[in-house]
């Protein structure tokens, strides 16, 4: 009789396994659609990033001599368990591209360098990098744009950086002069495509022309729902590019995301910029930058407060005081104690809000050294902001004045969109 249930026992099993193997889906291409499995549990495939798309770009990197502009968000994500679980699970895009024998002639680097580690604002030097031992180029430093020089030798640039979707966030500056150079040079120009952790909304005031700069070249608004591809795409096809030239464009797309997927960056886009919270809070408290206000630099909590010496200590419970730290040697009200707002735990935000800006102007006890004027509209993109908010205008009433150029935009933007 044991016999007799063993043997039923094994017969069961191999018969489910027959069923199974009878089962197994073909393989298919990589889609955005969930996928369900039998508890009705929806698991969502990964996201692709496009340096991971490698058979969609290498072959257009053959017999070429390249140059990338990247910097340590550049990464191409292991897929092994085996390679994960050794060590850090990518390596950087440069490294990986040299294995393949593809031929790098140079890097070209935005702010905060190529590895990542300079201030917010202070000036990148050309040099070698020590891994690689390629040239390394600044595009912050005496040039912001490729010279012509420094593209004779090259056939095809390879443009791969981590934006995070906001306009005065540099990246995508320096893509558009890299994309004018490339244009000017007759050199083709391959984007590979990253998730915007701020792709999920369109917000804030628009760029006006008067107070375009490095910090917004185009008059799209603060925050642009836009991947760098597609962003891209808008540039060259609105004849953004000086001469209204275009560039010879391909972007290379993701895979398996929307415009509402959630995203973590598996590193750092800029010192400043460590984790989800101050990424999503970024589009808000990065209006401080044109005011005296500190944001957090100089402690750990870096775009998650914000705070001033001059600000009202009555109105506050939260204090603390900004020291040089990685990615700012000399942060605003260094060494003071600043009262303001700790926002680390403020929840998701889809929009930008200017409640803290208008808190700290009301609480500060000399409202003349709130705002840096110039610095400010060159943030803001607009000289009405400071204005309204000096004038004691609500949230709201702000907010609705920039709705007609959003409208605009969100129609222009609808064309050059890759993703649902």
């Amino acid at each position: 009789m044991a016999f007799l249930n063993c043997f039923k026992s094994t017969f069961f099993i191999w018969f489910l396994l027959i069923i199974a193997c009878g089962n197994t889906p073909k393989a298919e291409k990589p889609s955005s659609e969930p996928i369900l499995v039998p508890n009705d549990t929806i698991v969502e495939k990964p996201v692709i990033v496009a340096a991971n798309r490698t058979d969609a770009y290498l072959p257009l990197l053959k017999g070429k001599k390249v140059a990338v502009v990247g910097n340590q968000t550049t990464i191409i994500f292991k897929t092994t368990k085996a390679d994960t679980e050794s060590s850090a699970p990518y390596v950087h895009l440069v490294d990986s591209l040299l294995a393949l024998n593809v031929d790098i002639k140079k890097v070209f680097a935005p702010e905060h360098g190529f590895r990542g580690s300079v201030d917010a604002g202070e000036k990148v030097k050309d040099g070698v990098d020590s891994k690689t031992g390629l040239p390394l180029i600044s595009l912050y430093g005496k040039n912001r744009k490729p010279s012509a020089a420094q593209l004779k030798d090259i056939d095809v640039v390879l443009f791969d950086i981590q934006d995070v979707g906001v306009r005065f966030y540099t990246y995508i500056a320096t893509l558009q002069l890299v994309m004018e150079a490339c244009a000017a040079e007759n050199i083709p120009l391959i984007v590979l495509d990253r998730p915007n952790p701020n792709a999920h909304y369109i917000d804030g005031p628009t760029m006006e022309k008067a107070h375009t700069g490095f910090l917004g070249m185009t008059e799209i608004p603060l925050v642009y729902g836009m991947t760098i591809g597609e962003y891209a795409q808008m540039i060259n096809e609105e004849q953004w590019i000086e001469g209204e030239k275009k560039a010879n464009l391909t972007v290379i797309s993701l895979e398996n995301w929307t415009h509402e997927t959630e995203y973590s960056l598996a590193v750092r886009p800029s010192p400043n910029l460590p984790n989800d919270i101050a990424i999503n809070l970024y589009p808000s408290l990065g209006l401080f930058e044109g005011t005296n206000v500190n944001a957090g630099r100089g402690t750990e909590l870096q775009f998650q407060c914000y705070g001033a010496s001059f600000l009202d200590s009555t109105q506050y419970s939260f204090r603390y005081t900004p020291m040089p730290n990685f990615g700012s040697k000399n942060p605003k009200e260094k060494g003071k104690i600043c009262f303001g707002k700790d926002l680390s735990e403020f929840p998701k935000m889809s929009g930008v809000s200017v409640q803290w800006l208008i808190d700290a102007y009301t609480n500060s006890k000399d409202k003349s050294k709130v705002f840096i004027t110039s610095g400010f509209t060159k943030h803001a993109g607009t000289q009405k902001l400071q204005k309204q908010i000096e004038s004691g205008e609500t949230e709201e009433t702000i907010k609705e004045s920039w709705q007609p150029d959003l409208i605009i935009f969100k129609k222009v933007r609808k064309k050059y969109l890759l993703y649902p």
